[in-house]
C-alpha cells in the first residue's frame, strides 16, 4: 500500500469516528429508571457525568415508583431506555408487545420479607387471618416473590392472598411505620428501611427464596437498535462501568445514591417520607446496608431468564411462555 493510499485510509477512519460521535451527541433519547438502588448504575453515572462525557443527550430522565409503572411508559414513544426489573420488563415485552431487547443485566436479588414479630413469628404465621400483608400489585416483581415464598414454605395460597393489601412500596413502608402492615414484602432500598422500623426484623431476603434471581436489566427499544446501535454500545459501555465503580467504591456509592434518592423522591412521595418525618430516612446508611444485600452484575444467564419467563407464565401474569433468546441481545456485552 502506498502513501496516498494510507493516507486516504486514515482520511476515512478519522472521517468514520467522526460521523459516530456526531450521530451519538445528536441523537436525544429518552430514558427511565426505577426509584431504589436497583438502578444504581444509572444514578451513579447520571451524577458522575458519564452519559454526557459519551456524548448522550437525555431528552427525558424520569423515574418511577415501580417497575409495573416504568413498564407501561415504555409503550410511549417518548421512551427508549429504561433501568426495570426483570419481571416488568417480560410482562410488557410479552403482553404489551413492546419491541425490545434486554442488552444486560444490572443487578441480582434485591427484595426482601420484613414483618413485625410480634405479629409474624414464622412464614406460617403469613395464613393467619388476622395479619396484614403489603406487597405491590400483581405481576410486580415483589409479587412474583410472594407466590415463591408461598410455594417453598407450601403455605395455603388463598389465606395468604385474602391477607394483601396491594401498594406501593412508600406507602407500604408508611403504612408498617404506623402500624397498619404487619409484614411487607419489598424491593430494595425499600426493605431495609422497613427493617430499621423499631423491633422490625428481616425474615426473609430474596437470596433466601431464589437462587441467582435475576433482579434488573437494562433494555432498549429494537428501534435504537436498528438505527443507532452506537447509542446501545454506549449505554452498555457506560453501565458496566457504573456497575465496577459500584462494586469498588461501596461507601461512595452509597452517598450518591442516598442524594440522589433524597431530590427525586421529593417529587412524588407521601409528603412524611419525603421529608424525612418517619422513623427512618433515605439516609447513606440504610443505603450502603440495602446496596451490600444486592450483588451488582452486568451477568446475563439465559437459564435464569427462562425460568423466570416459565414462572409468571405458569401464574397466568403473560399468556404464553417464550424462549429468553428472543428478548435477548448479547452483542453489545465485551469481554473483559
Amino acid at each position: 500500500m502506498n502513501k496516498i493510499s494510507i493516507l486516504f485510509l486514515a482520511i476515512g477512519l478519522i472521517f468514520l469516528s467522526f460521523i459516530k460521535v456526531t450521530l451519538t451527541e445528536t441523537v436525544p433519547i429518552g430514558m427511565a429508571v426505577e426509584f431504589n438502588d436497583h438502578a444504581a448504575c444509572a444514578y451513579i453515572s447520571q451524577e458522575k457525568g458519564w452519559f454526557k462525557e459519551e456524548g448522550l443527550i437525555l431528552s427525558t430522565y424520569e423515574s418511577y415508583e415501580t417497575g409495573m409503572a416504568l413498564a407501561s411508559a415504555l409503550a410511549r414513544g417518548d421512551i427508549q431506555v429504561a433501568y426495570l426489573c426483570l419481571v416488568p420488563a417480560l410482562n410488557v415485552y410479552a403482553n404489551a408487545q413492546v419491541p425490545l431487547k434486554i442488552v444486560m443485566g444490572t443487578h441480582k436479588y434485591g427484595y426482601g420479607l420484613v414483618v413485625n414479630p410480634k405479629r409474624v413469628k414464622t412464614i406460617q404465621d403469613l395464613e393467619k387471618t388476622d395479619n396484614r400483608i403489603g406487597c405491590v400489585r400483581e405481576g410486580g416483581a415483589a409479587d412474583i416473590l410472594l407466590h415463591k415464598i408461598i410455594d417453598k414454605f407450601n403455605l395455603n395460597q388463598d389465606r395468604v392472598l385474602e391477607n394483601i393489601q396491594r401498594m406501593n412500596p412508600s406507602k407500604q413502608l408508611l403504612a408498617f411505620t404506623l402500624g397498619q402492615l404487619d409484614a411487607v414484602i419489598l424491593p430494595e432500598h425499600w426493605a431495609t428501611m422497613a427493617e430499621a422500623v423499631g423491633g422490625s426484623q428481616m425474615l426473609l431476603t430474596s437470596q433466601d427464596i431464589w437462587k441467582e434471581m435475576l433482579g434488573s436489566v437494562l433494555v432498549v427499544k429494537e428501534e435504537l437498535i436498528i438505527n443507532h446501535p452506537e447509542i446501545v454500545e454506549s449505554l452498555v459501555k457506560i453501565s458496566q462501568r457504573a456497575t465496577d465503580w459500584i462494586n469498588q467504591y461501596p461507601q461512595e456509592a452509597a452517598e450518591i445514591m442516598a442524594q440522589q434518592l433524597q431530590i427525586t423522591g421529593k417529587s412524588f412521595l407521601p409528603i412524611e417520607i419525603a421529608n424525612g418525618n418517619t422513623p427512618t430516612r433515605i439516609s447513606s446508611e440504610i443505603l450502603l446496608k440495602s446496596m451490600n444485600r444486592i450483588k451488582y452484575t452486568t451477568e446475563l444467564e439465559v437459564s435464569i431468564i427462562q425460568e423466570t419467563i416459565d414462572y409468571i407464565t405458569t401464574l397466568g401474569y403473560i399468556r404464553n411462555s417464550f424462549k429468553a433468546e428472543k428478548i435477548l441481545d448479547f452483542s453489545f456485552i465485551t469481554e473483559k
